[in-house]
């Protein structure tokens, strides 16, 4: 037979493109169009019905950047249309491939109703029924955003409304009534998911000639001049090779409904909750419609936004809960970063989350729905085990450059030996539109074949939301047991971990990190936004701290639950994955800094307040010492008066254009350049720095990735590298016998910087203050500490604990790991010596390692203080910073975690009483760390303290309560009991003894007596 393939192939499209879907809406009459444009920041659903409207006209240009306009449409429904379908269709100048990225809009009733949204892949609205009698008034009104399209990845002022341009960005292009022919789309439906299919298949597939030849005969049947009048005919002859079933063999796919909707991104706070509107209005109309459809949404703070600012569509959208089809996941407030998240904070996402759902909708969510991430720390499976959930959902994985991630279905296991249930869906995509080419994949891509026969693809337009479509549920329905695809369910997706983890109990095992080769400049990108998240996670420890220890001390003293749960969920949701990452806009960064400046005057107060009831009348000065560990004579979370210092008093004295510094403990040389070195450390009798070379280097490299600005670094950037050795001014001050100083200022490029290198009396930490007025565009700036250490490995704090990476580049895994993230320390050692670098605020680092002419080598560790994008905000990290770190010689693992909440928490002084607060918990194992104490979220005025092993081995410790107890219970995150936890017998001194494996979390309850 010739082969006449592809000509029949280019028939379809052209013939599909050009006048078949073109017929779904055929006679049209337009609608009356009025305008109002709202003033400044977006005004209430009642405002916008009652505001004086205006003409309009189609073609008419519409909406400034940022702005929005109410339309105001109005028309009639022919008296000849009697018994057709009819719909509105609203099309306000879409580009139709970008939903979410653009205008939109959403359609109101005049009482006010939401209808539902409108975006490029859904600009209808169904006027009445299925069938209409004719002559119908229509008077609709539409809430019209008109965002700017800011996906060009160039440099751009029109991402914060203080410097966009106020020309009009998007033009009417219709608003009609139209007749929606029914047999018409359902054809468009049938060729477009056999003729995807049919693409996808083997030309030495008989199955692929088969729908060929099928779709050859509907298209001669389709009279083009009536293709209305035609279509059922055309479907006929398409039925049999849609009814052909899937083979026994086809791989499964679970099909859920989903609408990643970033928190902010290209768009800031205010616009998601219009999107979340939107969205979940179009959801809750789309399931009327269909019955079978399920959609998953995560993010309680999404849904809080509906139920603050759209009551009507939360309650809609609780009762599509209640049916069963609308299915909150995640467990989280939001889908957060997790590479950067403190370890309270990450549980406190799961503790508001989680509660959120259970109080709004009875619902125990046990899906971890983090799709779009840019990596996941090694900490998280315990996590999710202590939340009550049990399965991990992601997708970012596939991003990774380098090194292709072996399992799609897998058992992921933390850093404490906690698995749990993963699965990474290989369908490549959070945004799936259930076509051919996608299911295709997902079906080639999958690697469990053998031993597992199903995956997840969650479906509809995400990232600025939209979610599915009629025509993605079509498909779901056409491709349900069709021969050459894979058989798609529409279903939860608690149905798909069930059946995926019964079917493969003995999945293969991942264990650690799931390290994203992608996005490693997110750990360092907008500097004040991470540093607004690590000060406000410090100063929360300390409110809930001190007023816990209050509210049990001081009779009468009121513990802030509501404002310390408000401000929890403020920095939670500043936390979500673009915005902690430094990878939005202007004004979402501009927005943040300004919401870290609110809380931490909020918290400083709420902190004062309680210090200052615990330190009672007097005029002593008490110390406070919020750290888990003592501090110069005062017990970890407790206040004592200040003591009188025994430590070695500093010395300082010239050499050599520089100063030498000694306290008995360290002995730092500062030379003319005003680097570091030489750190001594005199009771090891052991050089911290490598032979030869200078720590507190600072570095400058040329950053330009070959995308995602905000997002990446790329590993050229280190063929080129500046050295800042040139100074302006050296100097020493000391401060009595207890601080020497010695302040460096240098000039480079556009910018400056002043450094405070400070040794203490009694420590034996480097202390390095970095003020920087920061000029420079696309450049990278780092801290390097060379170490004269034989390390194989660094150890990098993450949550509850720390992980080890090779310092070395053996294999691709571990060379595509030249970025990585740690919180407030990193150590690195060898048996019987190791030295840390410890922070405030920074996140990104590196870890080299170099073998020198003498034989030994150099580890060296750096800091990545700032970086310069210009994309998405063209102004990233612009201006004034100050960065705190140390070097600390001689410091173990134990030592870098006691040194790292010391410099994150420091003494805070509050005059009053000489008697001291005492702590409410005291550990005997340093190694067991306090994370937090706290009241229970209950109200019930018990005490919850949550414990963790932070060395890496067994620890077995006596926790001791320092007030009147009557029981003490093992709690999830949530603080419910957990049924499987043994007894805690309280001593009658308040003793408790504990045990915990390495890197455990253990959560505690006390009742007081």
């Amino acid at each position: 037979m010739h082969d006449d393939r592809s000509i029949v192939e280019h028939r379809l499209r052209r013939v599909l493109h050009d006048r078949i879907q073109p017929a779904v809406h055929s006679q049209s009459v337009p609608l009356t169009i009025e305008r109002w444009e709202a003033p400044g920041e977006p005004v209430p659903v009642a405002e916008g019905l009652s505001a004086g409207y205006g003409p309009a006209s189609a073609g008419e240009p519409w909406g400034p950047a940022w702005g929005t306009t109410w339309f105001r449409v109005t028309g009639r429904v022919p008296a000849e249309w009697a018994g057709r379908t009819v719909e509105a269709v609203i099309d306000l100048g879409f580009d139709r491939n970008m939903p979410g990225f653009q205008c939109e809009g959403l359609v109101y009733r005049p009482d006010g109703e939401a209808v539902k949204a409108l975006n490029p892949r859904n600009d209808w609205v169904r006027i009445g029924g299925e069938h209409v009698e004719g002559g119908e008034e229509v008077l609709l009104y539409v809430e019209a955003s008109s965002n700017p399209i800011l996906v060009d990845h160039a440099p751009t002022y029109e991402g914060d409304r203080l410097t966009a341009r106020q020309d009009p960005l998007y033009r009417i292009e219709r608003m009609d009534l139209t007749v929606f022919e029914t047999d018409v789309w359902e054809l468009v439906q049938d060729l477009e998911v056999l003729g995807s299919l049919m693409h996808h298949l083997s030309q030495d597939d008989a199955r692929r000639w088969e729908i060929l030849r099928a779709i050859e005969r509907c298209l001669d049947a389709v009279d083009l001049t009536d293709v209305a009048g035609t279509a059922a005919r055309a479907r006929t002859e398409l039925a049999e090779v849609l009814a052909s079933p899937a083979t026994r063999s086809a791989h499964r796919i679970s099909a859920v409904g989903h609408a990643h909707i970033d928190s902010a991104w290209l768009w800031p706070l205010r616009e998601t909750v219009r999107k979340v509107a939107r969205t979940s209005s179009n959801m809750v109309a789309l399931m009327d419609d269909h019955p079978e459809f399920v959609f998953a949404m995560s993010q309680a703070q999404q849904l809080a936004w509906i139920k603050e600012h759209r009551p009507e569509v939360f309650a809609k959208v609780k009762k599509k809960i209640a049916d069963g089809q609308f299915v909150p996941v995640g467990g989280m407030w939001v889908e957060s970063d997790t590479n950067m998240v403190g370890g309270e904070a990450m549980a406190r996402q799961f503790l508001y989350g989680k509660k959120f759902f259970l109080d709004e909708f009875g619902i125990e969510t046990n899906e971890v729905w983090l799709p779009d991430s840019f990596g996941y720390t090694a900490a998280m499976p315990q996590l999710v085990k202590l939340s009550g959930s049990k399965w991990f959902l992601t997708q970012k994985i596939s991003w990774s450059q380098v090194n292709k991630f072996p399992h799609h279905t897998f058992w992921w296991e933390g850093i404490d030996g906690t698995r749990v249930f993963t699965h990474f869906p290989p369908v490549d995509t959070y945004n799936s539109d259930l076509g051919g080419e996608q299911m295709a994949h997902a079906a080639r891509n999958y690697r469990e074949k053998g031993r597992g026969s199903r995956s997840l693809a969650p479906f509809g337009w995400g990232d600025g939301g939209g979610g599915p479509t009629r025509e993605m549920l079509a498909r779901a329905e056409r491709l349900r047991d069709l021969e050459g695809s894979p058989r798609v369910t529409v279903e939860k997706p608690s149905a798909f971990f069930a059946k995926a983890e019964a079917e493969y109990p003995d999945a293969p095992v991942w264990a650690g990190e799931l390290y994203l080769e992608l996005h490693r400049g997110t750990y360092t990108s907008q500097a004040k936004t991470k540093q607004g998240n690590r000060h406000s996670e410090s100063l929360l420890r300390e409110a809930e701290l001190w007023s816990a220890t209050a509210a049990v001390r001081v009779p009468g003293f009121g513990y802030p639950q509501v404002d310390l749960e408000r401000i929890w969920k403020t920095v939670l949701l500043h936390q979500f994955h673009d915005i902690l990452p430094g990878s939005s806009i202007a004004w979402v960064h501009r927005e943040a800094r300004e919401t870290y400046a609110r809380v931490r005057a909020e918290l400083e107060a709420i902190t004062l307040a309680a210090q200052t009831a615990l330190a009672g009348e007097g005029s002593t000065p008490l110390v406070f010492n919020a750290a888990p560990h003592e501090r110069n004579a005062v017990a970890g979370m407790g206040a004592a008066a200040t003591p009188q210092r025994t430590a070695e008093a500093v010395t300082a004295a010239a050499r050599d254009g520089g100063f030498e510094l000694a306290n008995g403990r360290l002995c730092v040389v500062v030379d003319a350049r005003g680097l570091v070195v030489s750190a001594y450390d005199v009771e090891a009798r052991r050089e911290a720095v490598a032979p030869g070379l200078a720590a507190n280097l600072l570095q400058v490299h040329p950053d330009f990735p070959n995308m995602w600005d905000a997002w990446d670094i790329d590993e050229f950037y280190r063929h080129n590298v500046t050295d800042l050795t040139a100074v302006d001014s050296i100097e020493l001050t000391m401060s009595g016998a207890d601080l020497a100083t010695v302040t460096v200022s240098r000039s480079f490029g556009e910018s400056t910087v002043v450094q405070r290198l400070s040794l203490r009396a009694g420590a034996k930490v480097l202390d390095i203050e970095t003020d920087v007025e920061w000029h420079e565009t696309e450049q990278f700036l780092k801290a390097a500490f060379p170490l004269d250490v034989k390390a194989d490995r660094s150890a990098a704090e993450t949550q509850f604990g720390h992980v080890f990476r090779a310092t070395h580049t053996n294999t691709s895994w571990e060379a595509a790991k030249f970025e990585i993230c740690a919180h407030r320390w990193i150590q690195v050692e060898e048996p019987g010596w190791g030295a840390a670098v410890v922070n405030d605020s920074t996140y990104g680092h590196d870890v080299t390692r170099d073998v020198r002419e003498d034989g030994g080598q150099t580890t060296t560790v750096r800091l990545s203080l700032l970086r310069a994008p210009r994309y998405p905000d063209p102004e990233t990290d612009q201006g004034s910073h100050r960065l705190r770190f140390a070097l600390a010689p001689g410091a173990s693992v134990t030592d870098a975690v006691r040194e790292g909440h010391w410099i994150n928490l420091p003494e805070r002084t509050v005059f009053g009483s000489d008697a001291g607060v005492a702590p409410l918990f005291r550990v005997s194992d340093e190694r067991i760390v306090v994370e937090a104490v706290k009241l229970a979220e209950d109200g019930s005025g018990d005490v919850v303290v949550r414990l963790y092993e932070s060395a890496g081995g067994r620890a077995a410790g006596t926790l001791t309560v320092g007030f009147s107890a009557s029981s003490v219970t093992e709690t999830d995150l949530l603080e419910r009991a957990l049924p499987e936890a043994g007894a805690y017998e309280l001593g009658a001194g308040g003793e408790v003894e504990v045990a915990l494996r390495p890197f455990q979390i253990l959560t505690l309850r006390v009742a007081r007596g």
